[in-house]
């Protein structure tokens, strides 16, 4: 065994390991994060960047003056701003102290005067003229209304009047009702109007047809005292001399035989000759019946109108 060198005086004693310090843990870097696509695009253009940074800031600007509005919405500040400037104008002068109604013939105007000046408020800037309208059309006189303001202190009134057309007798009483048989007013019996009289349940909602079958035979309206509307289907003419026409169903087949009817009574004069009714409801061919008789009995006609009625 080789002895150590003289000037190595470091003793080894055996079973000793040589113990090595250990390395001091290097400190981790955190992971570089990954740029974004849209990151590295701005990054390329600068200019843009600042665009739209700015961009942003006016929508988060936006944004919460928009929150602000819907909550001052919510507690109604803006209604009540609204309806204090309206009043201090209505105070300046405009408000309104007249009312002008156009287009009146005949119905009465104090119940427009009442609907116009029914407001919460006579401010001008107030007035809900649309509400005013849709009171106005709850009259049947009333087919439509417009309504505006005049400033600086005048409502203004415009309506569209119905026209009557017919008189409706039903359950004792008359009506004045107009083309689409809505009810405008009641009729007294001592001022009867010159109109066509209908009668029975819903006879007021056929005028439309019966206009239509008398201006199809003009020389009729004259002679004629009442329409009946008879079982919902069809009609019955009365006439002044107190005879009944009895007309088939159907706006086009009651026309045909009113037609046919007064061309029969063109040459045979059957009008005003003691005849109580006329039947026309079976095709080519007349019905009639004597005042004294019960039952109808079918009238030889007249040789000259053999080929009306045949």
């Amino acid at each position: 065994m080789n002895a150590p060198r003289g000037g190595d005086r470091t003793k080894v004693r055996r079973g000793d390991a040589v113990r090595k310090r250990p390395a001091a843990a290097k400190p981790r870097r955190p992971a570089p994060r990954k740029s974004s696509y849209f990151s590295k695009l701005l990054a390329r253009f600068p200019d843009q960047a600042e665009q739209l940074r700015a961009a942003g800031r006016y929508v988060f600007f936006g944004a919460a003056v928009c929150l602000l509005g819907a909550g001052a919405y919510a507690a109604q500040l803006p209604q009540m701003l609204g309806v204090e400037m309206g009043e201090a104008i209505g105070h300046a002068g405009f408000q309104v102290k007249r009312v002008e109604i156009v287009g009146i013939n005949r119905m009465e105007r104090l119940p427009v005067y009442a609907v116009a000046l029914d407001q919460q408020s006579m401010a001008m800037p107030l007035l809900d003229l649309e509400l005013v309208r849709n009171e106005l059309l709850q009259f049947g006189w009333i087919k439509d209304a417009r309504v505006s303001r005049r400033l600086p202190d005048t409502l203004v009134v415009d309506i569209v009047e119905r026209q009557p057309v017919a008189v409706w007798q039903h359950q004792q009483q008359l009506t004045l009702v107009d083309g689409e048989g809505v009810l405008l007013a009641p009729v007294d019996l001592a001022n009867m109007p010159d109109l066509p009289l209908v009668i029975g349940p819903d006879a007021n909602r056929q005028v439309q047809d019966m206009q239509a079958l008398l201006d199809a035979v003009p020389s009729v309206k004259p002679l004629l005292a009442g329409a009946i509307w008879v079982g919902g289907r069809r009609w019955d003419l009365r006439f002044h001399s107190g005879e009944e026409l009895a007309l088939p169903e159907g706006s086009e087949q009651a026309q045909h035989a009113l037609v046919k009817f007064v061309r029969i009574d063109a040459n045979a004069r059957m009008l005003g000759k003691g005849f109580a009714r006329f039947d026309m409801r079976i095709p080519d061919r007349l019905v009639v019946r004597r005042a004294e008789q019960k039952e109808p009995a079918v009238e030889p006609p007249p040789p000259s109108v053999t080929k009306e009625t045949t």
